[in-house]
């Protein structure tokens, strides 16, 4: 079976509701097997422009990662995150084909 992933981007614009956010995500990801792949750290943008903070989070399949991000357990996250960042987030189905 396929992987999934959730790419996302996203800037802090308010620290305290990321915090509660993040207190309280951990139940869906959890639940939809969510695996951290990147969460922060240092990057290099050779290209385009880039956000200040990078995620990937993987999970064991393309349905897996849509029905966590529409789940009742994310939405409570959502719901804690309010306004506190801006965002942008990709659901990616992973691939399994030859590789060079």
């Amino acid at each position: 079976m396929v992987k999934g992933y959730w790419v996302a981007g996203l800037k802090i614009t308010d620290q305290a509701k990321y915090d509660a956010y993040r207190a309280v995500n951990s139940e869906a990801f959890h639940k939809y097997g969510g695996r951290f792949l990147v969460r922060g750290g240092a990057y290099e943008t050779p290209a385009g422009t880039a956000w200040p903070r990078n995620i990937v989070i993987e999970f064991p399949s393309y349905e897996a990662a849509k029905a966590c991000y529409s789940s009742p357990e994310y939405k409570k996250a959502l719901d804690a995150r309010g306004d506190g960042v801006e965002i942008n987030v990709v659901i990616v189905e992973g691939y399994d084909g030859p590789q060079p």
